[in-house]
């Protein structure tokens, strides 16, 4: 089970990786559930200087034939074999509004991916918000990113992991690949366990246009200047987490992560601090 209980928390944060729990042997016909809720510290987007204290859930759940469900991802392990990992990827992107990042499903329109698109001229009053780059910029829409993951286990407890994803920003022409390494769960003292990860994330140039491009229109309205973004080495990360086993039931997780954005994504007009700290901790009950 520490391989399951290393990725237990999955967050909806827009700086978290692709989250795929380890293959965990069950029965036929059985499945492992772990669900809760908890708090979360993060940048209201990725690039922002502000943060935000948000409310998160917690879901895991693995079934026998291979699907499983990691918050905001939902995939299926094609093999069974102890070396490595792969299969089909299905992740929940929120959306992105004046105010930054979505936290969970938002209304229709963002679902649809209809966007603002006044032609007005900023107002002084908007103008004036302080702190706020993403005043006049377009909303991004939510989505559902499809594409696969493959891990490969170097040791029992090291495995490198990849995804590639598609589908973000609101043309749909989106794609990053995510790339990393973990350290699955250790034992530091009775109950108490931690696990690490890093990684960097790849992005095109139609990912980086829709999350810190600025379009000639929206530099008018915002105030920002007109910027085209290549596409690249979009972010940097590492975490730790920590996870305590209150009872065999009831978990405490706490995850920390740093990014750190680089690249055309580093130097848009919207970034305010490339380096930013993502906190959560949550407690979970194992159904």
């Amino acid at each position: 089970m520490n391989k399951l209980l290393a990725l237990a928390l999955a967050t909806v944060s827009g700086a978290a990786c692709a989250q795929t729990p380890a293959i965990n042997p069950m029965p036929d016909g059985s499945r492992d559930m772990y669900a809760g809720l908890g708090v979360q510290v993060a940048p209201r987007y990725d690039g922002s200087e502000r943060h935000k204290t948000s409310a998160v859930p917690v879901l895991q759940v693995q079934w026998s034939n291979g699907i499983f469900i990691s918050g905001t991802s939902v995939g299926m392990h094609l093999t069974s074999e102890p070396s490595f990992e792969v299969g089909p990827l299905l992740q929940y992107q929120p959306g992105r509004s004046e105010n930054g990042s979505s936290k969970g499903p938002t209304g229709i329109d963002d679902a649809l991916g209809l966007g603002s698109s006044s032609l007005l001229p900023p107002s002084p009053s908007r103008m004036a918000e302080a702190g706020n780059r993403l005043a006049g910029m377009d909303k991004i829409g939510a989505r559902v990113l499809g594409g696969a993951f493959f891990n490969y286990y170097l040791a029992p407890q090291w495995r490198l992991t990849s995804s590639l994803l598609w589908g973000a920003g609101n043309e749909r022409h989106g794609g990053s690949v995510d790339l990393g390494v973990q350290r699955l769960s250790t034992d530091i003292a009775p109950h108490h366990s931690l696990s690490f990860s890093a990684g960097l994330r790849l992005v095109n140039r139609d990912y980086n246009q829709a999350f810190f491009g600025v379009t000639v229109p929206e530099a008018v309205r915002s105030g920002n200047r007109a910027y085209t973004p290549a596409g690249g080495l979009e972010l940097a990360r590492v975490g730790v987490r920590w996870n305590w086993s209150l009872t065999p039931s009831w978990m405490l997780t706490t995850n920390l992560q740093a990014t750190r954005l680089l690249g055309a994504a580093k130097d848009s007009p919207l970034v305010e601090r490339p380096t930013n700290v993502t906190a959560s901790t949550a407690i979970a009950y194992r159904f």
